[in-house]
C-alpha cells in the first residue's frame, strides 16, 4: 500500500475539524492510513495517538512527533435571539476574526456559521481602525433564538473551528484552515511509510494533542515512551513576505530547515535550546541528501518540544524541525508542498544516519 502524496494528505487533513482537546476525527484519519500501511498503534488517555518501528537497540530511540490539534474557540453563551458569544482558544488572533467563516461542531453534527461583522454603512470613523476584542464579537449561525439554537445540538463548551478551507494557488503551494499543523501530520505518515524495513534505530511517531491549548498534551506519550530523542515537526516562520522580512531568513519554497533557538517571550519562560549532536546530525544528513537546509531562531512562538527536554533522569536531547509556512493562525495559512516532501527526506536521511557513535552526554 502506497500513500497519497504529501500536498494530498495535508488537504485531507486540513479538511477535517479537530479543536484542541477534540481530535478524535482525525485521529481517525491517520489511524486508517496507519492500518493501510500494516503499522499498529494505540492511542492514551488524552488521545495521543503513537506507532513503533522497532529498530536496533544499540541505538539511543527516537520519538518524532507532531501535533493533531488546531485552535479555536469554545461556545461561552448562547443569546437570547440565537446568536453565540465565543471563548477563545489558543493564539486565535483577534485583528483577523471579523467576518470569518467558522464551524459549529456539535454532537448532531457540523453547522456552518460567520463571526459577525457590522456593516460597514453603520461604521462610524472611530470604529474603522479598531480591533475588537474576541469577547465583544458573535455567531451568527442563522437562528432566531436560543431554543432554537440548543435543539440544533449547540451547547455551552461546543467547539468553534475556522471553516476548513483548502485553496490550491500558484505553483502547487496550499492555502488553508490548520496547515499549523495538519502538514505536520501528513510529513510524520510519509516518514513513517518511508521507514518501513530499513535498519536504524527504534523509531516513535506520535501524533500529539491539546499543542495549542497548552503545550503539554503530548507528555504521557514520551513519559510511556521514554525516548533518547525528541524530534518536533511544526511550522518555521517563513520571512519572506514585506512585513516578516526583519525577523529571519527562511522562505517558503526554500526547503526544511531546523530551529536553532525558540523562546515564548510572553509570560512563559520556556524554549528549546537544541542538542549540538543533533544539530549536527541533521546538518550533515541535509548535506548527503543534497538538500538545503534552513536554519530559524525566533521569540514568540514555543512548541511542546519545550516541556520534554526535561523529562527523565537525564533529559532527552531535543530538536525543532520544520517547514516554512506563511501566516501563522490565520484562517488560511499557506505552504509549499516541495518542503514537506524535503523534510520527510530530510528526516529519512538522518535517521539512517544514526550510529552508535552518536553522542548525547554533554
Amino acid at each position: 500500500m502506497t500513500l497519497p502524496s504529501v500536498a494530498d494528505l495535508t488537504v485531507e487533513l486540513m479538511l477535517i475539524p479537530g479543536l484542541a482537546g477534540y481530535e478524535t476525527r482525525v485521529a481517525n484519519a491517520i489511524k486508517a492510513h496507519l492500518d493501510a500501511l500494516g503499522l499498529p498503534h494505540r492511542s492514551d488517555r488524552l488521545g495521543n495517538l503513537s506507532c513503533t518501528i522497532p529498530g536496533d537497540p544499540a541505538l539511543p530511540s527516537v520519538m518524532i512527533f507532531t501535533h493533531m490539534d488546531q485552535l479555536g474557540f469554545i461556545v461561552r453563551k448562547i443569546e437570547a435571539n440565537g446568536l453565540i458569544r465565543l471563548e477563545r482558544l489558543g493564539g486565535v488572533p483577534e485583528r483577523a476574526l471579523p467576518a470569518q467563516a467558522v464551524l459549529l461542531c456539535t454532537d448532531q453534527g457540523d453547522l456552518p456559521a460567520l463571526i459577525a461583522n457590522k456593516s460597514h454603512h453603520a461604521t462610524g470613523p472611530d470604529e474603522k481602525y479598531k480591533v475588537l476584542p474576541y469577547a465583544d464579537l458573535y455567531v451568527d449561525a442563522g437562528f432566531s433564538t436560543s431554543a432554537e439554537a440548543q435543539a440544533a445540538g449547540v451547547r455551552i463548551g461546543t467547539p468553534v473551528t475556522y471553516l476548513p478551507r483548502a485553496l490550491t494557488l500558484a505553483n502547487g503551494r496550499i492555502a488553508g484552515t490548520s496547515v499549523d499543523d495538519r502538514a505536520g501530520c501528513a510529513a510524520l505518515l510519509k516518514l513513517a511509510e518511508a521507514r518501513i524495513g530499513k535498519p536504524g534505530p527504534t523509531l516513535h511517531f506520535v501524533w500529539s494533542v491539546q499543542e495549542e491549548y497548552n503545550l503539554r498534551g503530548v507528555l504521557p506519550a514520551a513519559t510511556a515512551l521514554q525516548p533518547a530523542i525528541a524530534l518536533q515537526i511544526d511550522l518555521l516562520l517563513a520571512c519572506d513576505t514585506p512585513d516578516m522580512t526583519t525577523r529571519g531568513d527562511v522562505t517558503l519554497g526554500g526547503g526544511p530547515g531546523i530551529s536553532l533557538y525558540s523562546f515564548h517571550g510572553r509570560g512563559t519562560l520556556n524554549g528549546v535550546i537544541p542538542h549540538p549532536a543533533l544539530v549536527r546530525l541533521f546538518e550533515t544528513a541535509a548535506t548527503t541528501a543534497r538538500l538545503p537546509l534552513q536554519r530559524s531562531a525566533h521569540t514568540g512562538a514555543l512548541t511542546d518540544l519545550s516541556y520534554i527536554q526535561f523529562m527523565g533522569p537525564e533529559g532527552v536531547a531535543c530538536l525543532d524541525v520544520g517547514f516554512p509556512m506563511r501566516y501563522s493562525h490565520s484562517a488560511l495559512e499557506v505552504v509549499d508542498p516541495s518542503d514537506l516532501q524535503g523534510l520527510v527526506t530530510l528526516l529519512d536521511a538522518a535517521m539512517s544516519a544514526i550510529t552508535p557513535d552518536l553522542t548525547l552526554t554533554r
